[in-house]
């Protein structure tokens, strides 16, 4: 029941959506399951919450516009029908997103671009400012250009069992999930979640409400894949275990369900919900051996000592200088007035925004920039001092 309820505090959310959701069997937009999804989640952004869409089902609909019945292990083939679907399926999140007063935003990927530093990196920028926007990103992997999908399409039907089985965006939304530093990553498909058995040939199994682990018995427990997609729940359950690994908490649950969004963030029993073993100390990691930082908050005395105390934020008026250039959701290093690096943390301002505010009380903020997002600059759980 904690883990449960932990689930209402997410503020950052990835959720991934199947091609058996988002389609029906003869490969037609499922366009009442996509409009429940998008009134879902344009509820859980005027809640507050950041969240950030990965959508599969390009490849089945460009199937259905080119006449085809039978989902193509051609690369070409399966390339032509992403490059034909994807924009009918963005033109169908566009309107849906408009009706709620959102404008969607494609981002088309590939796993490589998340397997590199700096490009994950570049990623990250660009889904935080769309954020910042007020904008809602649609992501999708980039097929018509990428083979790795039809790779894993092939390796998940027999292929050397022991590597990593990612398919059908799962993998492409942990890895987003990951780089985003996000609280949770929803896995949607057309099931209630992983059960003890396969519930299709065993009638005694049951829902796992929450998987402790992902450990080689749940792999090997879990196979199969999603109709119309790449996808299984091993697929699942590979990803769940990179996003746990680096914090992000992660729940498959059923798609169909209207109001599946809004139960798991109630901290209802829906879904498995795969937990991560300690959300704050993977943030941190990542903070304390980011591989580039973008600038510096240079620090007063008093500041610098409440923060060593570890029960403070970066306020803007502990600031007396910036330097460099940076974006929101960067990491920036935390300086004294010698220039000795002190600390290092997630900066709320870019780098503009940072420099007006630098000196001032955070009441003032809303007067200074026109908006306010945070009271402080870096806030205490974004935050490592003593890094070196």
């Amino acid at each position: 029941m904690a883990a449960r309820s932990a689930l209402r505090e997410a503020h950052r959310l990835v959720v991934k959506v199947g091609t058996a959701v988002v389609t029906t069997g003869d490969s037609e937009l499922a366009a009442g399951r996509v409009a429940n999804l998008v009134d879902g989640i344009a509820a859980e952004r005027k809640a507050g919450r950041e969240v950030v869409l990965v959508t599969s089902g390009a490849v089945g609909m460009g199937m259905r516009l080119l006449g085809l019945r039978r989902r193509p292990r051609s690369l070409g083939l399966r390339q032509a029908c992403a490059a034909v679907g994807q924009s009918h399926l963005m033109a169908a999140y566009a309107e849906a997103f408009a009706k709620q007063g959102l404008v969607a935003a494609q981002v088309l990927l590939t796993q490589e671009d998340l397997g590199d530093r700096d490009r994950a990196l570049c990623v990250r920028t660009t889904l935080m400012r769309l954020l910042e926007l007020g904008a809602m990103p649609v992501l999708n992997e980039n097929d018509s250009v990428s083979i790795r999908e039809l790779v894993e399409y092939r390796r998940i039907r027999g292929a050397d069992p022991a590597q990593p089985v990612f398919g059908d965006n799962d993998g492409l939304a942990a890895r987003v999930a990951v780089a985003l530093d996000a609280d949770l990553l929803v896995l949607l498909t057309n099931v209630e979640g992983l059960f003890s058995a396969n519930p299709e040939v065993d009638a005694k199994a049951k829902r796992i409400p929450v998987l402790g682990s992902v450990a080689g018995g749940a792999l090997c427990a879990a196979s199969g894949t999603s109709s119309g997609g790449t996808g299984g729940m091993a697929s699942k359950l590979e990803a769940a275990r990179l996003a746990t690994a680096d914090g992000t908490s992660v729940i498959v649950a059923n798609g169909f369900d209207a109001g599946v969004l809004a139960k798991i963030l109630a901290g209802e029993d829906v879904g498995t919900l795969i937990p991560t073993s300690d959300r704050r100390r993977a943030r941190l990691r990542f903070i304390a051996v980011a591989s580039k930082r973008f600038g510096v908050l240079v620090a007063n005395d008093g500041a610098l000592r409440a923060l060593e105390n570890g029960k403070a934020s970066l306020l803007p008026v502990g600031v007396i200088a910036v330097e460099g250039s940076f974006d929101r959701g960067d990491v920036v290093e935390i300086h004294d007035c010698s220039g000795r690096v002190r600390g290092r943390g997630v900066v709320n301002y870019d780098a503009d925004a940072c420099r007006k505010l630098a000196g001032r009380q955070s009441d003032d903020i809303d007067a200074i920039l026109g908006y306010r997002g945070y009271d402080a600059l870096v806030t205490r759980d974004n935050l490592v001092m003593g890094t070196t």
